[in-house]
């Protein structure tokens, strides 16, 4: 079992279009393998061979599968977080349109490359104590905290951050299930016009915006910008 000082950082950072080059057919080629063995049969020789480079050049970069592994799971947590921040600090809309959008790309994003993330998930234990993996967890952990304090001005710190952990934990939780069966995507707009619907009305229960006497459902927000059509990717 690694250890929390398992190295999963990459050696070096390519500089030249080649090194890039080579970087990127190696983090395809994992992609693949992944697919194709699962994390118990994915190895540096299966990456190399499937990139059409030697085990040596792959080395050059990542210094063990688990390293590949690491640099495939930060890449996705990265470009989710990008994602988020970008419908969250949206300031053209409310908070509640903004938390509708956020709950649909979510979910969508779990059900997408669905496949490779639970692949990912099974090898978690190469990578996940390693002190790389905290760093690039903290990175996005304030996504989610300075829209709290714009949605919820008049609520304490301490009350914002249980907020704030439970929709997380809540959409993770959630995204996760329900991604690990192929959905269409009219099954993934009702899934995440549901969820949507609960988390507006927890958080139009904690003062955020004012809660509009109409049926629940899709529409059951109008102040968050009604539901998933007007949402979808």
């Amino acid at each position: 079992m690694p250890t929390r000082t398992t190295r999963v950082a990459t050696r070096k950072t390519p500089k030249q279009t080649r090194s890039n080059a080579l970087v990127a057919a190696v983090l395809d080629a994992a992609v693949q393998v992944l697919k194709a063995e699962g994390a118990g049969r994915f190895t540096t020789a299966r990456v190399a061979e499937r990139a059409g480079v030697s085990v040596g050049s792959l080395y050059q970069y990542f210094p063990n599968k688990a390293s590949i592994l690491f640099r495939l799971q930060s890449d996705e947590w990265r470009q989710t977080a990008a994602m988020l921040q970008d419908i969250l600090r949206d300031a053209r809309r409310p908070p509640l349109e903004r938390l509708r959008a956020l709950v649909h790309g979510f979910i969508r994003s779990e059900c997408d490359e669905a496949d490779v993330r639970m692949a990912l998930n099974d090898a978690a234990p190469l990578y996940r104590n390693a002190p790389e993996a905290s760093e690039t967890r903290a990175e996005s952990a304030g996504i989610y905290a300075m829209f709290m304090r714009e949605a919820l001005p008049g609520m304490g710190d301490a009350e914002r951050e249980v907020a704030s952990d439970l929709i997380a934990i809540t959409l993770s939780k959630v995204g996760k299930h329900f991604s690990e069966t192929p959905r269409t995507d009219a099954e993934i707009e009702r899934y995440a016009d549901a969820v949507a619907d609960m988390v507006c009305a927890y958080m139009e229960r904690l003062g955020c915006g004012e809660r509009m006497d109409v049926p629940a459902g899709p529409t059951a927000y109008p102040d968050c910008g009604v539901g998933g059509a007007a949402l979808r990717r």
